[in-house]
This record gives C-alpha cells, structure tokens and sequence, in this order.
C-alpha cells in the first residue's frame, strides 16, 4: 500500500505543478516541459526512507513558487530503463531541467533551507526579468535590486551615454571593476572627451553594428595613439569580450591587437 506523500498513485496530478510521471511521458511531461518552465524531478522509490523525509520537502518547495517551477515524481523501480539514462545509482536524486537540458542536480536528503536555496536558482529573479526588458527604468530598478550587477549597470551606462549623461555613466561603469564590457565603454568615454586621437567613424561603426569596420579603425589608430593606446587598447578589448571568444572576428581581433601593442 502506497500511503506516504511523496508516492501518489502513477499517473495522477498531486497538484497542479507536482505530478507523477513515467517513461511513456518523459518527455512530454519534463523535458518538453522544460522549455516552458524549470522541471525538477524526484527519482525515488517505495522503499527509500529518505526519499519519504525529501519528497515532501520537494513538494512544498514546488508549490510554494507558484506555477514557476514543476516537481515530477519518478519512481525508480517502476521506471528503470529512465533510471539507468541518467545514471541514477544512489536514491533520492534531484534532477532539474531548463530548456530541455539538465541544469542542476543533487543526490540524497537535503535539509529545507538547501532545497530552498536549489529552487531559487532555478527561478528567474526579479531583476532577471527587469534586465531581460532593458529600458532605463527596469535597468535602473535591477541596479537598484543588485547595485553591483554588471549585465545591469552596462546596458543602463550605454543609455546613458548615448544621450550624453556620460558623468552618470562613468559613476556606474566604477561599481564593475575587472568587468572589460564596463572598462571599454568607460574608455571610450574617456577618448571621446579628449577628442584625440579622432576616432569618431571608428565609434560611429560601433554604433551602427559593423564591428568589423569598427575594430580595423581602432587597430589602425593604435600605433599614432601616443598617451590614448591604453583606453584605445581597453575599447577593443571590450568589443571582443561582447562577441565571444568564437566569434571569428574576436579570434583574429586578439591576435592583431597583440601584434600592434606588441
């Protein structure tokens, strides 16, 4: 007889986003799922004693977000063949999933407040959505929200210079040392105040997206640039970390700004 909360009769809903599922509706019922909202799922057993103490903790966890995370309860002995794709060799094990991949995972009773802080990372904060908007006032509440946020003082201190507060730009851009998206903008300030050496179509570049044109301007600059090479040095460096180091033009990017400073 299957009494304890965390083994409900297979294929019935708990709540609605705690739920039973099984191999048939795998991946229906979690890593399509996934694309929506977190899943975790609870691989457990009948005769697991800390998968007794866990589930409901789980289970309280889930429902106490409302909607914004789903908790499915897989039942290892009954599931073996999903058990052993993800390598499940020691129950309770906790598996969640985002955008049908796993994100996170932890084996074995945890206490609340680790279940809690588990959870959290799986939801979005709310100075995650207000930097996903990325007008001012959601950025300025994000910063309010995180004061030292980079991916939130960045994009509110390019606003802010693209309509000239370049002293309320240059007072956020200090709050993210070492941060070479937050170092170059603030180079750029710098160089644009100084108005030498003339890098006005190289920034013009930038500003309208051809960072390719933009980056041979820059280098081209380099070797004239007396006293200005570092900030000069500082905006490449800041135009290759936002393409990523695979992006092919960041790849050559680096190595000619190697050779020009070297």
């Amino acid at each position: 007889m299957r009494a304890t909360p965390c083994s409900p009769p297979p294929g019935r809903y708990i709540e609605a986003m705690v739920f039973d599922v099984t191999e048939q509706d795998f991946q229906r019922e979690v890593l399509d799922r996934s694309h929506q909202i977190p899943v975790v799922v609870d691989f457990w057993a009948e005769w697991c004693g800390p998968c007794r103490q866990l589930g409901p903790v789980l289970e309280r966890a889930a429902n106490a977000r409302e909607g914004k995370i789903a908790l499915a309860k897989l039942d290892t002995d009954a599931n073996q063949g999903i058990a052993q794709a993800f390598q499940i060799q020691s129950i309770p094990a906790v598996k969640a999933f985002v955008d049908g991949r796993l994100a996170s995972e932890f084996v074995g009773a945890q206490p609340p407040a680790a279940v809690e802080r588990f959870f959290d990372g799986l939801v979005p904060s709310e100075a995650d959505g207000l930097v996903a908007a990325g007008d001012e006032p959601s950025l300025r509440r994000a910063v309010e929200l995180e004061p030292n946020r980079a991916d939130a003082l960045v994009p509110l201190a390019r606003l802010l210079h693209a309509r000239g507060d370049t002293d309320e730009a240059l007072e956020l851009l200090e709050r993210v040392p070492g941060d070479f998206a937050a170092a170059g903008l603030g180079a750029r300030i710098e160089l644009e105040r100084s108005e030498s050496p003339n890098l006005e179509a190289a920034f013009a570049a930038l500003d309208g997206g051809d960072e390719e044109r933009a980056l041979e301007l820059l280098l081209e600059a380099l070797p004239g640039a007396d006293g200005h090479k570092d900030d000069i040095r500082k905006v490449v460096v800041g135009l290759l970390d936002e393409l990523g180091v695979e992006h092919p033009l960041a790849r050559d990017g680096r190595r000619r700004l190697a050779a020009a400073l070297y």
